[in-house]
């Protein structure tokens, strides 16, 4: 199993199927030279995703897998992600189910961003179920992914007020804000060797 720190800058993928917008708050946190690790590759099960063109202005390599059925889509992700040497995978807005088999292969090396406090409102829209449930608070989660669904160890969360007016947009357009700073600090804690691949704190 690998463990981190690596002693060298991790190889880091990044999933993504739509904007975009936490693949730019790893970029920037990560950016050439980092000494703990870099995003080497992005992969899109949409080739219209706008992460792609993020992506390559970046100079990062950002392919389209196609997705005619989960199967086929991690046949040919794992063999670009073994083929680029890949140290952590990181789930940004990629709304497809990976098998327990792919999850298996990282194991205690994929990370996901979830838009609410776990283990509440795991799934689909999130925001909505928040919303609906009449919760006063909400926020993001990232977590390791097991073979469940957003049922991984957590690793760290930000909260969110949800407010009188707020529909599935508005809060999640907040919600948003505190996941592109989550993210980074999961994965930088995750590199640096301070969570293990169980997700349990590491003493210094």
């Amino acid at each position: 199993m690998t463990r981190f720190p690596l002693g060298r800058p991790a190889r880091i993928a990044v999933l993504a199927s739509g904007r975009g917008s936490n693949l730019e708050a790893l970029l920037r946190s990560f950016p050439p030279g980092d000494e703990l690790g870099e995003i080497r590759l992005v992969l899109s099960n949409r080739a219209s995703a706008p992460a792609l063109a993020k992506a390559r202005a970046a100079g990062v390599d950002a392919v389209h897998v196609p997705y005619p059925d989960r199967a086929t889509f991690e046949d040919r992700a794992l063999a670009l992600l073994d083929g680029a040497d890949i140290d952590l995978v990181c789930l940004a807005g990629f709304m497809r189910i990976l098998s327990p088999g792919f999850v298996r292969h990282f194991r205690g090396r994929v990370l996901n961003v979830h838009p609410s406090l776990l283990p509440a409102f795991r799934g689909l829209h999130a925001q909505r179920q928040a919303i609906e449930a009449g919760v006063r608070e909400s926020g993001c989660t990232v977590h390791l992914v097991d073979e469940g669904v957003d049922t991984g160890r957590i690793l760290v969360q930000r909260r969110v007020e949800v407010l009188p007016d707020d529909d599935e947009e508005s809060l999640a357009q907040r919600i948003r804000v505190q996941e592109h700073e989550a993210f980074p600090e999961a994965v930088r804690l995750v590199l640096a060797g301070r969570i293990d691949a169980t997700g349990t704190e590491v003493e210094a």
